[in-house]
């Protein structure tokens, strides 16, 4: 429909054009909103407002001369003008109604475009250091990364997902040490236990198999424990291997699956941070000073020049971050989206700095970045703020065991990014409609409940019945819910265009509620075939729109609860 509304004005404004009243290099963006007050009709446009300046007219006047000149339509049963200039359109019932027969027609498809017209994507999301279990921080970037990467592939773009894993380093040493700690028989509390050791239970579950000679399988390698406490080397490519495997058994319990995981450690085994750093160097956008290797960041935007290189030798941990881009570049991915957490807002000035440094021709933009805020988890009002297997956070195995993975995803998912969220176990577990995962699927389980009825009752729908008499669907709720039907491809888009998956999930709250109100207001199983099978068919289409927006937040559509 708003297809529609938009070319009966570009009509009008040719029309317009043609006798003068608007100049002829105009190209104006019609803009088109739905009314959230259905007395003022279906579809809105303030086209009047942003013309009026250009036409030399006031806003009501073009308004009235643009109404004037709007071809017929089927499609309209009327327009009105409002307030400083304001045009109403109200949706002639029978045109409306189509949108069941596109719904229907298209199936699991409706909604998808190729827009991306298969540009390749790579979403990198999670990239947890592989020292302990994932964390409800690593579950929102799964979420958000993996309902992102679908939208883009709803929308034509050919995504690669990827998992960099940060395999090197201090942090890595530190989990080997600790594994070593425990092999030795020593506990957290021990004066000898290292410093800035990770104390979970995970940690004596790792060594205690790395004692007993177990394999282990990551991604690209299998690692049988040597049984050597004194083998540091053994027990930190054990460790790893370990973690790596239970955060895959993680994901995968989460739905969550990668294309590629990427070691950082591979950078350096390639020589890749070393021919970074000389290029840098030939480059002249590095100096030394205090003994250190520095970048000038600020010659990119930076606030400040960055050390590159520490004084013990060792390289800060940007550098690796800028070669591994650079590789991202190099694998032919022009558009690149981290989802990573806020804390890394610090990086993201930095490495685009340092790519630009490269002088390859990357865009100064590149890549791009999807942060997002903390999580905080609460049960009865209180903060629930660790798991005694990680021993100073809640994991996210934790919350799938506790309401499940649908409620999970659709909850770590279902707000922006950039805001901070508290995730309410006894909500999130809870059958009521404040529960908004429980609200949205309960509509299409409502649904499925109705054709089964209508079986049961020997009234099994007739779908061209239905087709012939969807202009009955006329009233007020059953034209919310055909116009919130129709928005669904819109939103599917802007809510890739914009990189915000939650745009998603307020579509299907928004949906069920127009959907549930219909439902209590209007009547299904009427004796009328006519009425019953129109009414059917808007119960189908609503359900067909609440499975594919489910689908793209990576949750189940029951068809019973």
């Amino acid at each position: 429909m708003k297809e529609t509304i938009t070319s009966l004005l570009q009509g009008a404004i040719d029309a317009l054009k043609h006798q003068g009243v608007l100049p002829v290099d105009l190209t104006p963006t019609i803009k088109i909103d739905p009314t959230k007050d259905k007395a003022h009709g279906d579809y809105a446009t303030n086209l009047a407002l942003m013309l009026a300046k250009p036409a030399g007219m006031k806003p009501r006047e073009l308004a009235e001369k643009l109404v004037e000149a709007l071809p017929e339509s089927d499609a309209i049963a009327n327009t009105e003008i409002a307030g400083p200039g304001f045009i109403n359109f109200f949706a002639a019932t029978d045109a409306a109604a189509q949108i069941i027969v596109q719904v229907l027609d298209s199936g699991d498809a409706f909604g998808r475009s190729l827009i991306g017209q298969g540009e390749k994507v790579q979403v990198e999301f999670v990239s947890a250091n592989p020292t302990g279990p994932l964390h409800v921080g690593h579950g929102r970037g799964a979420a958000i990364g993996d309902c992102l990467s679908r939208l883009l592939e709803a929308t034509g773009f050919e995504v690669t997902r990827e998992f960099y894993y940060n395999d090197a380093g201090a942090q890595i040493q530190n989990l080997a040490l600790s594994v070593q700690a425990r092999a030795r028989g020593l506990g957290p509390d021990d004066d000898s236990w290292p410093e800035d050791g990770y104390r979970g239970d995970y940690i004596n579950d790792v060594a205690q198999d790395y004692l007993a000679s177990k394999t282990v399988s990551a991604d690209d390698r299998e690692v049988t424990g040597k049984a050597d406490p004194e083998d540091l080397d053994a027990i930190r490519d054990f460790a790893v291997a370990w973690l790596r495997r239970e955060q895959d058994l993680d994901l995968k319990a989460f739905g969550v699956a990668f294309d590629v995981y990427f070691l950082e450690s591979s950078l350096y085994e390639q020589g890749k941070v070393e021919e970074t750093v000389a290029q840098l160097i030939d480059n002249g956008h590095t100096y030394e000073e205090d003994g250190a290797m520095w970048l000038r960041t600020t010659d990119f935007g930076d606030d400040k020049d960055r050390v590159m290189r520490k004084q013990d030798g060792g390289y800060t941990y940007f550098l690796p971050d800028v070669a591994y881009h650079h590789n991202k570049w190099n694998r032919g991915f022009k558009t690149v989206i981290n989802e990573q957490g806020a804390d890394h807002h610090s990086t993201v000035t930095r490495v685009r700095a340092g790519l630009q440094a490269l002088e390859v021709g990357i865009p100064k933009g590149y890549p791009d970045y999807v942060l997002h805020q903390m999580v905080m988890v609460t049960r009865s009002g209180v903060e629930v703020k660790l798991s005694k297997r990680a021993g100073s956070y809640v994991t996210l195995r934790d919350l799938i065991d506790e309401v499940g993975r649908d409620a999970t995803r659709f909850f770590l998912a279902a707000r922006r990014a950039d805001s901070q969220l508290t995730f309410d176990i006894d909500l999130a577990r809870s059958q009521s409609n404040d529960n908004p995962v429980y609200y949205v699927q309960y509509a299409h389980a409502r649904v499925c409940s109705m054709m089964r009825k209508a079986d049961a009752e020997s009234r099994a729908f007739d779908f061209d019945q239905a087709m012939a008499n969807l202009a009955i669907l006329d009233s007020d709720q059953e034209k919310a819910v055909l116009n919130r039907l129709a928005r669904y491809p819109e939103v599917v888009e802007q809510a890739a265009r914009a990189r915000e998956p939650q745009q998603i999930s307020q579509y299907l709250l928004d949906l069920a509620a127009d959907f549930h109100t219909c439902y209590n207001a209007v009547k299904v199983m009427v004796d009328d075939d006519a009425t019953r099978n129109a009414r059917l068919a808007l119960g189908l289409a609503t359900r067909q729109v609440l499975r594919n927006g489910l689908d793209l937040m990576g949750v189940s559509a029951p068809e019973e609860m």
